[in-house]
């Protein structure tokens, strides 16, 4: 058994700010606070992204608290770019992350404690930092037929680049910046391209400008604060109509169907009998977040979220979700993470007052 006064699951951008905020208010790595994260190394989900998504294509990447990215060369892929930076980030500030640890399980321990179970023991906590993102959660819709579907079926999650759709009919499902993005790669390559979203997508015309970015993270607010499953802000802020955005629509690659009725054995197919023929279908649907290791602790509502004012599970005050929901933007998980901390040490200071 392994004691702290707080675990911080996961060391992507929103763990690195809790960790970050946790040392700067005198907490020490080891001793007062573990990070721990199941990646290889570090990067977060970054570190998994496909070659071809280059640092300067990457939309909104916001600086860690307390040291900025300069000097990145926006040509190299972003997984290597921030995978360094995120590295560095860790060993300038000691952060000590410990990896590859799988968290298994939280569970209520002793005294009001906290018990993290995990692949390289346990950890006995007041209080814990959950920042697990959603990577590891790819959401696959289910759809008639699916699963006769003689091609190969892929997530985002698994996007190798588009150099391996070279002559493949291919079709995107997904009207995200994902979806949009593999389209315009693909494209040039594939021997055809089709694409299906279940609502008609969202163009941005203009500059997403600071009042625009809070009425965008109110609406996620608003969800985690009911206990639903939290949106992304990007589903709520549209889709920036950017010059490669504009090209893919004049040009018809972006050109979108409506969501498809059933996949058949060489494609897939719509109600009215249109067909198109598919050698792959590359799922661009999102995720979902990455909680279940919380289960035991029944902080789900019937909604299906779970209930968050700030950051704070509103079930379970030592429970802090950063990088969920309005906090799951690169901006929103550093401020996140010091909201977290500011009212994790207040938690901890009631608890000591109570005690003498």
């Amino acid at each position: 058994m392994n004691n702290t006064e707080v675990v911080v699951i996961g060391a992507g951008q929103a763990g690195l700010a809790g960790a970050y905020h946790l040392r700067r208010s005198g907490f020490e790595p080891d001793r007062d606070f573990v990070v721990l994260d199941h990646s290889p190394g570090p990067g977060g989900a970054w570190q998994f992204r496909w070659p071809s998504l280059t640092y300067g294509k990457v939309h909104g990447m916001h600086a860690l608290p307390g040291m900025e990215l300069t000097g990145a060369d926006p040509a190299r892929p972003s997984a290597e770019v921030i995978a360094g930076y995120f590295a560095d980030y860790e060993r300038t500030f000691d952060l000590r992350v410990r990896r590859p640890v799988d968290v298994r399980a939280v569970r209520e321990g002793e005294g009001g404690r906290l018990l993290v179970e995990t692949s390289a023991g346990v950890w006995s906590t007041r209080a814990l930092i959950n920042a697990t993102g959603a990577w590891d959660r790819p959401f696959w819709p289910r759809y008639p037929g699916q699963e006769t579907f003689r091609g190969r079926q892929l997530h985002t999650a698994q996007y190798p680049g588009p150099e391996e759709f070279a002559g493949l009919r291919v079709v995107v499902v997904g009207g995200g910046a994902s979806g949009t993005q593999h389209l315009l790669e693909i494209a040039p390559y594939a021997a055809a391209t089709t694409w299906v979203t279940r609502r008609p997508p969202v163009f941005r015309e203009g500059p997403f400008d600071e009042d625009a970015g809070r009425a965008a993270v109110a609406l996620v607010e608003e969800r985690v604060r009911q206990g639903l499953p939290p949106k992304s802000v990007v589903s709520v802020t549209g889709l920036p109509l950017n010059e490669a955005i504009r090209r893919g629509l004049a040009d018809g690659v972006l050109d979108r169907q409506p969501m498809v009725d059933r996949i058949t054995p060489d494609g897939v197919e719509w109600a009215d009998g249109r067909q198109a023929k598919a050698d792959v279908i590359l799922w661009a649907t999102g995720f979902r977040a990455a909680i279940d290791h919380l289960a035991p602790l029944k902080l789900r509502e019937p909604g299906g979220g779970i209930r968050v004012e700030g950051t704070g599970a509103v079930a379970d005050p030592r429970i802090h979700l950063v990088g969920y929901g309005p906090s799951a933007s690169t901006i929103g998980a550093n401020r996140a993470g010091r909201a977290a901390v500011r009212d994790i040490r207040r938690l901890l200071a009631e608890e000591r007052s109570v005690a003498a």
